[in-house]
């Protein structure tokens, strides 16, 4: 029996983690930094887009919550698309940007 007040709630969390960034930042801190702004700028901004919310920033990680898996999985191909556009000349080739989505 579900205790009073209790509410279910099903969403979507997406999770964005830089591969790597502990080394990349005893490479350069000072470029990983920046680089790590930068996708979260970007990441931010469509998450926003998708009209969903930023939960926390841990570390490298970036945790958003999404009402749609739908809409978590644009988002995810986006940023994926969008970093790997915009970024990808300027960082260093081993760095890497995950997005992963998991619904539950």
């Amino acid at each position: 029996m579900a205790e009073k007040g209790f509410k279910r709630k099903l969403a979507a969390i997406l999770s964005a983690d830089v591969e790597g960034y502990s080394r990349l930042m005893g490479d350069d801190e000072e470029a990983a930094v920046r680089t790590l702004t930068a996708y979260r700028e970007v990441l931010t901004t469509l998450i926003q887009q998708h009209n969903d919310k930023v939960l926390d920033s841990p570390g490298d990680n970036q945790l958003a919550e999404f009402v749609s898996v739908v809409d978590a999985v644009q988002c995810a191909v986006a940023a994926q698309k969008e970093i790997n556009f915009i970024y990808k000349p300027f960082t260093p080739k081993s760095l890497a940007h995950k997005v992963i989505c998991q619904h539950g």
